[in-house]
């Protein structure tokens, strides 16, 4: 299988270097190709530094332009890369109340630009496949980028790592079980037609521990993880007080024969071990930053 890769930054890994926005070159760059992975997006990041347009551009228009481009190809699977992020104010809760369990049944309510174009771009891809059949499957995936938190107030209280980990236990996935999963959906797509499913690490709750995530996760965790306080003791570690949501796996394991490897188990087992909990593919692709015009990328797999 040879690989096609377009993105706006020229790269060992880039083989055409362009904007998805660019009509004319998206319909060449889909000569010969048998599946798209799209991937090309405004980030959450980017809100604070780029206006609503910006992100129609990119995430709304661009998607539109490559989904029509695609049906004329003749392309047969389509897999397009959103965003738990989408969820939006759908996850809010009181405190006092238990934990969500997110399921692709949970009806989202964007919060901002980017969650809202997100979603538009989803609606474009189910608009496709119902008018043209464009065979296409879109990933929710939760957090797997390698860069710090963009939460100032959590980056003073965590050690990065740390909180990469303990975001395993309910809305962090490992870069190598993304990818795995982009790799099933290609495989399954035609045989699915359309679908939206939640890409995360398979967590070790049940709905049944909702109420006491809320209020006192490291019991919790605990209780599951009886060694998990000596290792985490051994690196001056701590787990987040409190647990607001829980994304739910199932439907994307089932559906898409999807098997992810690095869960919160096996991140213990590896520290245990002096081992780094993260895949190697998370440890070699390192920090990109979200700032230097990388949103105009995609993957293409050629016949």
């Amino acid at each position: 299988m040879e690989v096609v890769g377009f993105d706006l930054v020229a790269s060992p890994s880039t083989n055409i270097v362009g904007s998805i926005e660019d009509r004319a070159l998206v319909r060449r760059s889909l000569e010969g190709v048998d599946g798209v992975v799209h991937t090309a997006t405004l980030h959450k990041p980017h809100v604070g530094t780029h206006d609503r347009q910006a992100f129609i551009d990119t995430n709304v228009s661009g998607t539109l332009s490559l989904l029509e481009e695609a049906v004329a190809a003749g392309i047969r699977r389509f897999v397009f890369t959103s965003s738990t992020s989408a969820f939006g104010n759908a996850l809010m809760s009181a405190d006092t109340e238990p934990a969500k369990w997110v399921t692709e049944e949970v009806t989202p309510i964007p919060r901002n630009i980017y969650g809202v174009t997100k979603l538009a771009a989803e609606d474009l891809c189910e608009l496709m496949h119902r008018d043209h059949g464009l065979p296409c499957l879109i990933l929710r995936t939760s957090r797997f980028f390698p860069e710090a938190d963009d939460r100032a107030d959590f980056r003073a209280a965590f050690d990065d790592l740390n909180l990469k980990v303990n975001e395993l236990l309910y809305r962090r996935v490992d870069l190598e079980d993304a990818v795995a999963a982009h790799k099933c959906a290609l495989h399954r797509a035609p045989d699915i037609g359309f679908g939206r499913y939640i890409v995360s690490a398979t967590t070790p709750f049940s709905c049944d521990d909702l109420g006491a995530l809320r209020l006192d996760a490291p019991a919790v965790v605990k209780r599951r993880f009886p060694d998990y306080e000596a290792i985490y003791a051994e690196r001056g570690w701590k787990l987040l007080p409190t647990i607001e949501r829980i994304y739910v796996n199932d439907r994307a394991r089932s559906d898409l024969a999807w098997v992810p490897i690095y869960d919160f188990r096996r991140a213990l087992g590896r520290l245990a071990e002096g081992l780094d909990p993260r895949s190697p593919i998370s440890i070699a692709v390192g920090e990109k930053g979200y700032h230097g015009g990388s949103s105009g990328d995609l993957g293409a797999r050629r016949r």
